[in-house]
């Protein structure tokens, strides 16, 4: 039996592959013949494949939304998300904007202040916030960056324009899925590779390795780079594995680095070996119990005051949590006017902060067609989505805004861009979202040509995340 393309004959978003009813688009031509060529005997075989490489190479997530916490291999989707370099262009120049103003903004709310001083963004949305760090305040870090590994999240609305969802500046994860998907993809689809003109992906560890190897300090030659891990029961150790693994650096944990004399130091079994430069993926609040979360068995006693004193470099930065606040977004294309005089090539969208009156009032008169969230929450957790919501959830979330409005904002339902997904025996549309990742380092900011594609695996879902039980896809920039 041959492959069926189970799509409604009307579409109400965006699909990425068909322009109208079995009308592919230009790019995604050769990719539909091999497609429509298969049997779904035959897809299914490359399917358990790709599970099967999934396994061995230990790809895997861990979902807490289940409340069993328990690591699962990672879904992966076996037709490709294809892009041309023109929409690509478009997409890294708008990313690579929005991380410079961002990094700006960073620098001058620990400093100047310039931006809070002269009314671009309110004084209080800052320093009210949770994720404001106010240890930072005048401390220098290395080459002014602050953002080193950025993922920002990009959707694609039903009119095919892409949006700015939400920015990830403190410990972003999901690049080692990109690199194994391209890697299983090639393996499973070799004549598709042969016939398309996709651009490499794999450049990524020796672009980050590089990046890590130029913010240590000045006169260190050759710097000692570690990346910190909470564990293995953090739900990204696979990445954190991967990524040592792939850089040839030392994967650690708290108890393998110790504080002396404001420098930090790995253990080893010849002694005491200093570090350089940590990339570390420990959230801000377990990095350094000394002045953080007191309890904290993650991080590094005295890890701040080495930080501080210029003896070791952090990636990404601390503090960075507030340029990630989902209200203060709102204000990211003003950033990017204020600092370096453009117009924003990325839109965002649409934000209602329900700690204005005004704006709350709106909102909460349409709440069933809006998605409301905490604005410190990430991994589509603490989520209202309206239309799927009951008039008692609606007036249950609406409560809790009014405890705390300033932790909330909410925007207009975006029906996400569909992809082609192999479900049950057909290709069915799902939504998805793109995650590309950013690298700064002192000569500027780099991207791979690609990114994440995550999809919403249940038909009609808009949640993405994987943390939510969502998949991902290979994504082609195609000549």
């Amino acid at each position: 039996m041959s492959m069926q393309f189970n799509y409604p004959s009307v579409f109400k978003s965006f699909d990425e592959m068909f322009s109208a009813s079995e009308c592919p688009r230009e790019h995604y031509q050769e990719v539909y013949e091999i497609l429509k060529s298969l049997g779904i005997s035959q897809f299914k075989e490359k399917e358990a494949f790709s599970r099967l490489a999934s396994i061995n190479q230990g790809i895997t997530f861990t979902v807490y939304s289940d409340g069993k916490g328990i690591e699962r291999i990672f879904p992966f989707d076996l037709i490709p998300r294809i892009m041309q370099k023109a929409e690509w262009s478009i997409i890294e120049e708008g990313v690579i904007q929005r991380i410079k103003a961002l990094n700006l903004f960073l620098k001058d709310i620990y400093h100047d202040q310039t931006i809070l001083k002269e009314g671009i963004v309110p004084r209080a949305l800052i320093e009210d916030s949770e994720e404001y760090c106010k240890r930072m305040k005048g401390v220098n870090v290395p080459y002014d960056i602050y953002t080193h590994i950025s993922g920002v999240d990009i959707i694609r609305n039903s009119d095919g324009e892409y949006y700015v969802l939400e920015d990830n500046l403190r410990t972003p994860s999901g690049v080692s899925y990109v690199l194994e998907n391209r890697f299983i993809m090639k393996r499973i689809f070799p004549e598709i590779f042969k016939e398309s003109s996709v651009l490499r992906v794999d450049s990524y560890p020796g672009i980050l390795y590089e990046m890590l190897q130029s913010i240590a300090a000045s006169g260190v030659e050759n710097p000692n780079i570690v990346l910190l891990t909470p564990g293995v029961y953090n739900s990204a150790y696979y990445e954190h594995v991967f990524l040592a693994s792939q850089m040839g650096i030392q994967l650690v944990e708290g108890y393998d680095l110790t504080v002396i004399d404001k420098k930090v130091y790995m253990k080893t079994i010849e002694g005491l070996r200093q570090v350089d430069v940590i990339y570390r993926r420990v959230d801000d609040v377990f990095l350094d119990p000394t002045v953080f979360k007191p309890d904290s068995l993650l991080g590094v006693p005295g890890l701040f005051s080495a930080y501080e004193s210029g003896n070791v470099t952090l990636v990404n930065a601390i503090g960075n949590g507030i340029a990630d606040d989902k209200a203060v977004y709102s204000h990211v294309p003003d950033m990017i006017k204020y600092y370096l005089n453009e117009t924003p090539i990325l839109k965002n969208i649409h934000t209602y902060r329900m700690d204005i009156e005004e704006e709350r009032r709106e909102a909460f008169s349409k709440m069933n067609q809006l998605v409301v969230k905490a604005t410190n929450q990430s991994g589509g957790y603490g989520m209202l989505i309206g239309r799927e919501s009951t008039e008692e959830m609606i007036e249950n979330y609406k409560k809790k805004i009014l405890e705390n409005p300033r932790n909330y904002i909410a925007q207009p339902t975006i029906e996400l861009s569909t992809a082609p997904c192999f479900v049950n025996g057909n290709i069915e549309p799902r939504h998805i979202d793109f995650r590309p990742f950013a690298i700064y380092s002192p000569s500027g900011i780099k991207l791979i040509p690609g990114g994440l594609t995550r999809v919403a695996l249940k038909k009609g879902s808009l949640v993405v995340n994987s943390s939510q039980g969502g998949g991902s896809k290979d994504t082609w920039v195609v000549n």
